[in-house]
């Protein structure tokens, strides 16, 4: 039965297109790193740095909880959103606009479709790579204090999904090099503001409010909260928040690459 299903239409081409990444990557592989080197270099300077000086985090419920163990999985989450969204932005731009891989990829018998899921799980591998990678060294910090840590790869899958369709979404909208500058004008301020290094409380409720709206803020509460040992409806509500959005994002880029790459 698994044979059969990878060899349906449905799962074939989109696979064919993972294989081939896989092939290029398999020669550059160790680019991967510097997304891994980044959060490493934000939880050495900004969690066990500053964390030395804040100490414990208030307004948790557990006056236990350091700030080392609050802020890694907010970077763990950041680092999900950030290797599946490079992948589906920048990558993908040079071989729409510069390129034109996609115009010899359509001349065979693969789709648009298989074009856009294999390009999105492809992202979705990268950018739960580089989680696994930076989760290896959270834990070797000692920042992993509860089974339900356990969640975390599968909640990890779920941020990719969710940025890698949304950025395969935006590069459709995109003119030129220089409207990567407009993404980063949204990216930077979701990563300080989202709650990645101070908790909500900090903020009057009318901004909390904006803040709870933001996807990182709900990656973030989907990777934090089972990592402090806390399962709620709040997780859940993360889940959907993020399912809701990978889905809705791939059906709006689908859409956008059919008019582009079709006659």
């Amino acid at each position: 039965m698994p044979v059969a299903l990878w060899r349906s239409p449905a799962v074939a081409g989109p696979a064919a297109l993972v294989e081939r990444n896989l092939v290029i990557y398999r020669h550059t592989w160790y680019l991967l790193l510097a997304e891994v080197f980044e959060p490493v270099l934000y939880l050495v300077s900004m969690g066990l740095g500053i964390g030395a000086l804040v100490g414990h985090v208030p307004g948790l419920g557990d006056p236990s909880v350091g700030y080392v163990d609050f802020v890694a999985p907010a970077l763990l989450a950041t680092a999900a959103m950030n290797g599946a969204m490079n992948e589906t932005t920048f990558n993908i731009y040079g071989k729409l606009r510069m390129l034109r891989t996609y115009d010899s990829i359509l001349a065979t018998p693969l789709t648009v479709r298989d074009v856009a899921l294999g390009e999105v799980a492809w992202a979705l591998l990268r950018g739960t790579a580089v989680t696994v990678v930076f989760g290896a060294a959270v834990a070797a910090f000692g920042l992993v204090h509860s089974l339900w840590a356990l969640l975390i790869l599968p909640g990890a899958l779920l941020v990719a999904f969710a940025f890698a369709a949304a950025g395969l979404a935006v590069v459709t909208y995109i003119r030129s090099w220089q409207d990567f500058q407009l993404v980063q004008l949204v990216m930077l301020p979701m990563f300080l503001f989202a709650t990645t290094f101070y908790p909500l409380g900090v903020y009057p409720r009318p901004v909390q409010i904006g803040v709870e709206c933001l996807p990182l803020y709900q990656s973030i509460e989907l990777i934090r909260q089972p990592s402090l040992g806390v399962v709620d409806a709040g997780v859940g509500w993360a889940a959907l928040y993020l399912l809701l959005l990978g889905c809705a994002s791939l059906a709006l880029a689908l859409r956008r690459l059919e008019r582009m790459l079709l006659p």
